[in-house]
């Protein structure tokens, strides 16, 4: 179990966690959410233990294993198998334990190691990294390329893989989907859903948040609060609380202004002064509520095409790919025939590496077809959103620059103002306030890169919108004012996303890229997933089928070679060891277990009654036995999470014990 009580968080002078309390409890999987700024990866850093509280108290179990994606970008020549099958940290330390044992030739001890080792699953952790590997988007063949081989956005895929490899207690994952396609989002969804501990997750992804967490932690106001739920459950119950406090709100400014009304005409009158003066005192006695305070919502528009072809291009069996420097040609696509008709909202769908951006790319005129024709309609004007931004952005210029640079290559075609204080302008309509303008590009976070693509791409007014993955890096708020600006827009567009909630909002036709072709998909979102399901569940097949083909792996080799005493005693020894542990402990993890069991009733208990708190128009005596229920389950949870903590520690001193003896 998790506990923050009364806990402060500070960066440099700003405040961002003040006197907050909140409890997470084993097995619960979290969906922390709050504007960009607010303090989750703060929070983040309090758990990893990479950042101290600065008041107040805070528990983590010593025992519990973290496994966390590490941000740095991996720089090996080692395999892709071989850097996420070192994730598994347990592996590791057996590993470095049966050499020092060999090394001193203390049969228990190694005894005692491989009996540890086989436990831990060596003789199947190779399938189980590359099961990780390919389900997070890899192709078969990519399982034993160098690490430094591929790009940014694949090592971070392999980090976040080898965080799933560690076994652990609790799993700490800050916007794990920012590099995933959908593909690769919707198994990552189903390995979350089996994940048996606590699991703690930063996401602006609101189906993802609402698939995988049943806990929803905000943070607002510097303030930590706990909602039972997934983020759509939060959001309701979020909006009830708002409608309240308005009320409340409301309701006691009528009744200050009835008491001000009554000082103001009675405090001269000496037959009514303490009337008057007793509801001064009633004012400053008066526990002032504060109003709701909505945070300014960020929206934006596209503005009207200056002309719609009909159709806006027409693809002849055309075929996509690259050509190489020596003019070799690499074909992905085949035989491709397709319109775009003005005002299509189309959706490119596609199992990763099968190539949806190519696709994109060779419409968006920044690769030519190798085959057929691509006819475009006349005055097409296409505005292309990269998957990463920095592929048209210049890190050392600013966001003003880039707006006059955009200006001048325009020049007379572009209908739009072009003076400095109209870029300015138009940029602060994108939140580039004062000197944001200014500011390199290169030092911007990816929200605000994103948010720069964004408005250049508002302001050319294209008439054909080609979004390759636009929601990367981008919060809740603005991928929101995208989709309404997307259903506002009157020309075509042409989506690859992984955000299905985007998907489902803009996107009336969907096209599939696979297996080198692109054809209409019939269906919807939800078949799409259970295709990916199956696609991927292939491709584990053949790496399964391939790993059976290979000789024996050095764990193999080594299990063939390496015992030096007999299996029976080596079994015997290591369950002697086990025996007196679990003795020392089982009656303490019993009583565990059944706190355990009891803490998710009582929470759900808590929930409901909260909801039912919240409903309008409860009559008092139903608030009064609500209430009263509410402070005895939570008296109950506080005294049981009390006794979660002792055991725990007691455990914890046993386990030490032991360690110390052996």
């Amino acid at each position: 179990m998790i506990t923050l009580r009364n806990v402060t968080l500070r960066r440099s002078a700003r405040v961002l966690l003040d006197s907050t309390s909140v409890t997470i409890n084993p097995g619960e999987k979290v969906g922390l959410v709050g504007c960009n700024g607010a303090g989750k990866s703060t929070l983040f850093a309090l758990l990893n233990g990479s950042l101290h509280e600065d008041g107040g108290e805070f528990f983590m179990p010593a025992q519990w294993r973290m496994a966390q994606v590490e941000q740095n970008m991996p720089e090996t020549s080692e395999s892709a198998t071989a850097f996420v099958l070192d994730g598994d940290s347990r592996l590791t330390e057996l590993r470095t334990t049966l050499e020092r044992a060999e090394a001193a030739s203390d049969g228990m001890a190694i005894a005692q190691a491989h009996s540890d080792l086989a436990d831990a699953g060596v003789h199947d952790a190779t399938s189980r990294a590359q099961a990780l590997i390919l389900g997070l988007g890899f192709q078969v063949h990519e399982l034993e390329r160098p690490v430094n081989s591929f790009s940014g956005g694949w090592r971070m895929r392999l980090q976040l893989a080898r965080a799933l490899m560690c076994p652990s207690d609790i799993l700490l994952l800050d916007e794990p989907t920012n590099h995933l396609d959908l593909d690769a989002l919707v198994w990552l969804e189903a390995w979350l859903k089996r994940y048996p501990g606590t699991l703690i997750v930063i996401s602006h992804d609101r189906e993802f948040l609402d698939a995988v967490t049943d806990v929803t932690l905000h943070i607002e106001n510097a303030k930590l609060i706990r909602y039972g739920g997934n983020y759509s459950k939060f959001e309701d119950l979020r909006a009830q609380q708002l409608e309240l406090q308005q009320a409340a709100f409301e309701r006691q400014q009528d009744k200050i202004a009835h008491l001000q009304k009554f000082i103001d005409r009675f405090k001269a009158k000496a037959s009514k002064a303490k009337q008057a003066q007793s509801r001064v005192k009633a004012l400053e006695r008066m526990e002032k509520l504060a109003p709701v305070l909505a945070a300014a919502d960020f929206t934006f528009e596209f503005k009207e095409p200056a002309n719609l072809p009909n159709p806006m291009l027409a693809i002849t069996d055309a075929s996509f790919g690259y050509r190489a420097d020596d003019d070799s040609e690499t074909v992905i696509l085949r035989h491709v025939n397709r319109s775009v008709l003005a005002g299509q909202r189309i959706g490119i769908l596609g199992a990763n590496g099968q190539g949806k951006s190519t696709l994109v790319k060779t419409i968006a005129r920044e690769m030519p077809q190798l085959a057929g024709k691509v006819t475009e309609g006349k005055g097409l004007n296409i505005g292309y959103f990269a998957q990463q931004e920095l592929d048209v952005l210049r890190p050392d210029d600013s966001p003003l620059a880039h707006m006059i640079r955009l200006a001048k290559e325009l020049g007379p075609e572009s209908k739009e103002p072009s003076r400095e204080q109209d870029l300015r302008n138009y940029l602060g309509s994108f939140n580039f306030n004062g000197d944001m303008v200014s500011q390199a590009v290169g030092t911007m976070s990816g929200g605000e890169k994103a948010r720069l693509v964004l408005a250049m791409i508002v302001w050319q007014r294209p008439n054909l919108l080609l979004l390759d993955e636009p929601t990367n890096h981008l919060d809740l708020a603005t991928r929101e004012a995208l989709s309404m600006a997307l259903n506002s827009f009157d020309g075509t567009v042409m989506l690859v996303s992984h955000d299905r909630a985007l998907l489902r909002a803009v996107c009336d036709d969907f096209w599939l890229v696979g297996r080198g072709k692109v054809e209409p998909f019939d269906g919807d979102l939800d078949d799409y997933q259970r295709y990916l399901l199956d696609e991927s569940k292939r491709l584990r097949e053949e790496a399964k089928l391939a790993q059976t083909e290979q000789s024996a792996t050095p764990e193999a080799a080594k299990a063939d070679t390496a015992p030096t005493i007999d299996p029976k005693e080596q079994r015997r020894l290591a369950a002697q060891a086990r025996q007196l542990l679990a003795e020392k402990t089982r009656p303490f993890r019993r009583e565990l277990e059944q706190i355990d069991k009891k803490l998710p009733q009582l929470t759900a208990e808590r929930s409901a009654l909260e909801e039912k708190l919240a409903t309008p128009g409860l009559s008092g005596s139903d608030i009064a036995d609500a209430g009263k229920q509410l402070k005895t389950v939570n008296d109950s949870i506080d005294a049981l999470e009390e006794r979660w903590l002792e055991l725990s520690e007691q455990i914890e001193s046993i386990q030490q014990e032991l360690g110390a003896e052996a």
